[in-house]
């Protein structure tokens, strides 16, 4: 049992793939040529014996060729030719390096389909010429030639050409052989009538409306005498072209405003190398809204559009038919630009069931104008379902004079003009619920203290005891008046009027009645309530009565 696990376990994983990897070499090694060892992504060809006569390919079983990207070939005297198709299988070839070897020739259209090329060695071969025709869609980052017998002529001024603009300060030492065969410095080398062409476009204002056409004229000069083409890139309106030697025309008709921004040059081309002269061609047509769609949440709740216009237009937004005065609570935003293309939204910050209803986009610019309409729900009315309510507030908003928002500046700063926003006045409102809950709530709670105060008041008599924490605490009598009711704090007494004179030799001692409390000078009559206190006046110990003072019986 543990074997089986052992061998249907990672282990048997490990192995299967171990067993694909060497099939996938060997695959690759039937079909290598002979004299070459090739992997999934390289080829090397550098084994003089027996050698290659021909420019390695894969057999068609073998792994994709597109996914070679390096092929290395040396010390192959007998190879001395690339053609057309030898290399357009590797679609995706980086660096192709052939060195030591005899190449002498290489087709024009030998590395049409290797736009993916970066690195080109052909040190130490047999060329004699090179075109410039074989690289000029390439964007080579390295073309090294050292050590070929080129004969000096128009055809190699190119490379001398390359090596005085290219920005890199190495400079390879290249020589070409004279009509002595004498070997002479590249960078030395002066053929008469020999140079770098030129193009000159003669433009009209390349400002027009959509829909009308135009006519590009160009003429190119050099010797050799240049050929003349046009690269108009990706231009979507119709266009022909006429050439004549040394001139050229170019008619767009029709013309579309997707082509605005578009470049358009003419080119000038000889064995030297190339010249090209180009305009921008500017497309001015009507604003077309593109996209307008329901509001959305995010940080803001924001009403997403996109325009097109040239010149850019001017945008005006309506709510209920109204003119919608832009503030810092509502105002347009222009998120991205793209040449004639403008994607913004309305951005509303924080609104309510107030700004329910429709809200319509006009886009206008001097070529003609652009609207579209949606309707908008941000939420419910209070106490009412939190659906679509059609009925929205007729909320009218005054035109102050205020003009349309230009997407150069998109937003109304004006302090002069009153805003009309249905946020602000909910903000205002909101705060004054507010502030009258805050007030109420004060009052409520003072009223209730006061309850509270009032019922403690009821329960002790005249409040003395309860509210000595105000400052009421024993009352003595004053040094020669006489005899005075005591009110006392003691815990141990059974009523807040724990001692009661009945008796006094002061003269008011007697106005008061039997029983009666002297608070200072004045003696306030009292009438005990027993079911307050739970006891009657003969209850109350006689020990507690002052020395000196008069008992009752």
């Amino acid at each position: 049992m543990s074997s089986w696990t052992r061998w249907h376990g990672p282990a048997m994983a490990r192995l299967w793939g171990f067993c694909w990897l060497v099939v996938g070499f060997w695959r690759a090694a039937l079909a290598c040529p002979a004299s070459c060892r090739c992997s999934a992504s390289r080829i090397w060809c550098s084994d003089p014996s027996p050698g290659i006569v021909a420019f390695p390919r894969l057999e068609p079983n073998s792994a994709d060729p597109e996914n070679i990207t390096e092929i290395y070939i040396a010390n192959q005297k007998r190879l001395e030719i690339i053609n057309e198709d030898d290399v357009e299988a590797y679609a995706g070839l980086k660096n192709l390096t052939i060195v030591d070897s005899g190449l002498k020739f290489v087709a024009h259209k030998a590395f049409l389909k290797n736009s993916n090329l970066q690195h080109i060695n052909f040190t130490r071969n047999k060329l004699t010429s090179l075109s410039r025709k074989h690289f000029r869609h390439l964007d080579l980052s390295e073309l090294i030639l050292v050590g070929n017998p080129f004969t000096c002529s128009c055809d190699i001024m190119w490379i001398k050409t390359l090596q005085e603009t290219k920005s890199s300060p190495e400079t390879q030492d290249l020589y070409c052989l004279n009509e002595s065969s004498k070997n002479i410095p590249l960078a030395n080398l002066q053929i008469p009538n020999c140079g770098l062409p030129s193009a000159n476009l003669a433009a009209p204002n390349l400002t027009v409306e959509e829909g009308k056409s135009i006519t590009l004229s160009c003429s190119v000069a050099g010797d050799p005498v240049p050929n003349l083409y046009w690269d108009v890139g990706n231009l979507v309106s119709k266009h022909m072209n006429e050439t004549s030697h040394t001139q050229g025309s170019l008619r767009i008709t029709n013309i579309s405003s997707d082509d605005s921004g578009k470049q358009i040059s003419c080119v000038a081309e000889n064995l030297v190398g190339e010249d090209q002269d180009s305009v921008n061609l500017t497309v001015h047509f009507a604003p077309t809204i593109t996209f307008l769609e329901s509001p959305t949440s995010d940080h803001h709740w924001c009403i997403p559009f996109t325009v097109k216009g040239n010149p850019k237009p001017a945008l005006q937004w309506f709510y209920n038919g109204a003119i919608l005065n832009e503030s810092k609570y509502i105002c347009t935003k222009i998120h991205v630009t793209n040449h004639t293309e403008y994607h913004g939204c309305l951005q509303l910050d924080n609104p309510t069931h107030m700004n329910n209803g429709d809200y319509k986009l006009v886009a206008k610019n001097e070529y003609g104008k652009d609207e579209k309409q949606i309707s908008a729900h941000f939420m419910g009315w209070p106490g009412i379902d939190d659906g679509a309510n059609p009925n929205y507030p007729d909320v009218i908003y005054e035109d102050y004079g205020t003009a349309a928002n230009d997407i150069g500046d998109t937003t109304n700063r004006s302090n002069e003009i009153p805003s009309t926003d249905v946020a602000d006045k909910s903000g205002r409102e909101h705060l004054s619920v507010y502030a009258v809950v805050v007030i109420a709530s004060v009052v409520g709670f003072c009223l209730l203290v006061m309850l509270f105060l009032l019922k403690l008041a009821r329960h002790s008599k005249f409040g003395m005891k309860d509210f000595s924490w105000f400052g009421f605490g024993k009352v003595k009598s004053r040094q020669g008046v006489g005899p005075a009711s005591v009110i006392s704090n003691d815990d141990d007494s059974a009523s807040p009027l724990h001692h009661i004179s009945n008796g006094s030799n002061t003269p008011s001692s007697s106005e008061g009645g039997p029983d009666a409390v002297i608070i200072g000078m004045t003696k306030i009559p009292v009438i005990e309530n027993p079911q307050y206190f739970g006891i009657t006046n003969s209850q109350l110990k006689p020990d507690t009565w002052p020395r000196g003072s008069p008992k009752t019986a």
